[in-house]
């Protein structure tokens, strides 16, 4: 009998999860944004292993937040990421863009606010994001990457809501949460509401990495949070507001809307790039480990269509796999343009729940003693001086691993307060 009560109440939960999905996708808008850029992503939506329920965004449970952007004149700050599913078809799903949706539903907007890469996703990382217009409706789309990265007080005079809808990746160095923060920032000195709707964090299965030092504060990581930090992008938005990590540590009147289904177990599959060099699945899970070559001599990928997949240099020593980086979409010149690379192939690796140094250390060791291996932005990408102080030393993975474990309990002690997700 228990038995029986126990399958009648899962069935109830699964046909109760079923309604909600077709309601949700009843509501959908028509029309679809000619230039979101699917490429070589996955096309499924992955479920959740455990009970198989569907994960969908916060931009697709459109009920949720409708009613509170009614009547109101709003700003959206958002990029290409911020799709919803348009359609019930898993196996081909296609997509409206938030922006589009919106204004079918009456919305008021006044105006787009664009992060790094811009509101097309198509700049090259650390390239100027210019003002603009948004063709289709007519929209003007401030950049939050070129003179300022935070919102003037002008540019929210009149606004009544801010609402921030943008992929992340979960890494500190992918400046999507530190234009949150900024965000977060001028909303609190203007008391203008933000409303965050939450995505799922496809690194989201694990907290590692070196921890942030102050000193090393940068748009490049703003925060004393390790490398890899285990968070959606609505949790971190609750970590910032609840340590008091805004100016003079005021508080942003902020509202989540929650993801369905997901959990930080959960094998999610991004729809679109979250940015120009970040193609698939793999490149976004190898990209904790393989973005330290940003502040190096090393070429890791760009120029190629294995983004944060390969690594090498034209002075490694000749082996068996090369290849040429060439100007593409996202990288106009890659570090060794039109020159052969030797490396390393990380395409078939599998997939990582750890921040690996052993590539970065065998780089290092592979370039000669007269090129300096290190750049300029290296600390900043690291977080701290010790990475490169350990490296150098001659330390190995695993003992540099060790000096990173208390930091790391610390930081998960203090995580636990604002997790919205299992």
């Amino acid at each position: 009998m228990k038995r029986l009560i126990r399958f009648k109440n899962t069935y109830l939960i699964l046909v109760t999860e079923l309604i909600i999905f077709l309601f949700v996708m009843s509501s959908f808008d028509s029309s679809v944004r000619k230039n979101i850029n699917t490429d070589k992503l996955s096309k499924q939506i992955r479920f959740r292993a455990a009970d198989s329920l569907i994960i969908l965004p916060a931009a697709d449970l459109m009920n949720s937040y409708l009613p509170l952007l009614q009547g109101k004149k709003i700003t959206v700050v958002a990029n290409q990421t911020s799709i919803i599913q348009k359609g019930s078809r898993l196996d081909k799903p296609s997509f409206t863009h938030l922006i589009d949706t919106l204004l079918t539903h009456a919305i008021q907007i006044e105006k787009v606010f664009a992060p790094e890469h811009g509101f097309r996703g198509r700049i090259d990382a650390g390239e100027k994001v210019a003002d603009d217009k948004d063709i289709k409706t007519g929209l003007p789309i401030i950049s939050l990457y070129d003179k300022n990265k935070k919102p003037a007080p002008d540019q929210l005079k009149g606004i009544d809501y801010v609402l921030f809808d943008i992929q992340d990746v979960g890494v500190r160095f992918y400046t999507y949460i530190s234009t949150l923060s900024l965000v977060m920032e001028a909303c609190a000195e203007m008391n203008i509401p933000l409303l965050v709707l939450d995505r799922p964090n496809p690194n989201g299965h694990y907290i590692d990495g070196p921890m942030l030092d102050s000193a090393f504060s940068s748009f490049v990581g703003m925060h004393e949070v390790p490398l890899v930090y285990g968070m959606t992008i609505g949790e971190y938005a609750l970590m910032v507001n609840g340590e008091g990590w805004l100016k003079d540590q005021i508080q942003c009147d902020l509202k989540i809307i929650k993801a369905l289904n997901y959990t930080h177990s959960s094998n999610y599959s991004l729809p679109v790039r979250p940015s120009p060099n970040l193609p698939n699945d793999h490149s976004i899970n190898l990209y904790p480990s393989l973005g330290f070559f940003e502040g190096t001599v090393i070429n890791a990928g760009r120029g190629t269509e294995f983004q944060f997949q390969r690594y090498g240099a034209p002075f490694f020593p000749e082996d068996q796999f090369f290849y040429t980086p060439e100007a593409n979409f996202g990288a106009k010149y890659p570090k060794f343009k039109g020159e052969k690379c030797f490396g390393v192939d990380l395409s078939k690796t599998e997939q990582q729940d750890k921040v690996n140094l052993v590539w970065l250390i065998d780089a290092f060791q592979k370039t000669p003693k007269d090129k300096a291996f290190f750049g300029e932005t290296f600390t900043i990408h690291a977080g701290n001086e010790n990475l490169r102080q350990q490296i150098e030393s001659g330390m190995t993975s695993e003992e540099i691993r060790d000096t990173w474990k208390t930091d790391l309990e610390k930081f998960k002690k203090i995580r636990e307060n604002y997790l919205l997700y299992p």
